[in-house]
């Protein structure tokens, strides 16, 4: 039986879970932008985007999208008792004040000391300096979200990130879609894995050397 991954909204789903009651969030482009639809029920979150609003909640329906109400990845928000809007400027201000709890981002590769490339592709010389590196220096805690390996079947947990740095020793937690993995100083501890999948599996698809926990288990939702 061939093993199954994730799909991007189940990680957003097992991302939405580390989010703590009373945090303000960050949420990137791809699929962080998604974790504002899993909120669990017993928590407020307030998610704050660079593109000036905070405490916004899911996105809109079909139909009833608003020009003047989306996230940093310009996807249509819902109205939501609460929300803020402000200049973009203000918004940034908040990061570099060191006003956000936790942020989740996207990633193309997150070296074993949790240092975090993900704004540029050398290859197709195409990059976008956004708001990734203020949040990689700003943030209190950053949690990143994307597929474990690349298009081309590769790593993108990686002994040593060999795209251009967004920020250094930076990350604190790796959610994919095969597996948990926390960034610890004796190095990258597999926490969960993907049913179906071994921490051998994961191993294969993974640079570094992983630490299983001794409480290794399957990922919860």
């Amino acid at each position: 039986m061939r093993r199954q991954r994730l799909d991007r909204e189940v990680i957003a789903m097992r991302v939405a879970r580390e989010l703590r009651d009373g945090e303000v969030v960050n949420l990137g482009l791809g699929i962080p932008t998604l974790c504002s639809q899993f909120v669990p029920e017993d928590r407020a979150i307030m998610y704050h985007s660079e593109s000036g609003v905070l405490n916004y909640g899911p996105m809109a329906e079909p139909g009833e999208e608003d020009v003047d109400l989306i996230n940093a990845g310009g996807q249509f928000l819902a109205l939501a008792a609460g929300m803020s809007f402000f200049h973009s400027a203000d918004a940034f201000a908040m990061i570099r004040g060191g006003h956000i709890d936790t942020t989740v981002l996207g990633a193309l590769q997150v070296s074993k000391r949790g240092d975090l490339a993900n704004w540029m592709l050398p290859e197709r010389g195409v990059g976008n300096v956004g708001g990734a590196m203020d949040l990689a220096a700003g943030a209190r805690r950053m949690i990143i979200a994307m597929e474990h390996v690349d298009r081309n079947g590769g790593p993108k947990v990686v002994e040593e990130c060999t795209y251009p740095l967004t920020g250094a020793r930076c990350v604190d937690l790796i959610v994919t879609d095969i597996a948990v993995i926390a960034v610890a100083p004796q190095g990258l501890v597999l926490k969960e894995v993907a049913p179906g999948w071994t921490a051998a599996d994961v191993q294969a698809e993974t640079e570094p050397v992983l630490i299983a926990a001794p409480d290794l288990k399957d990922m919860e939702l």
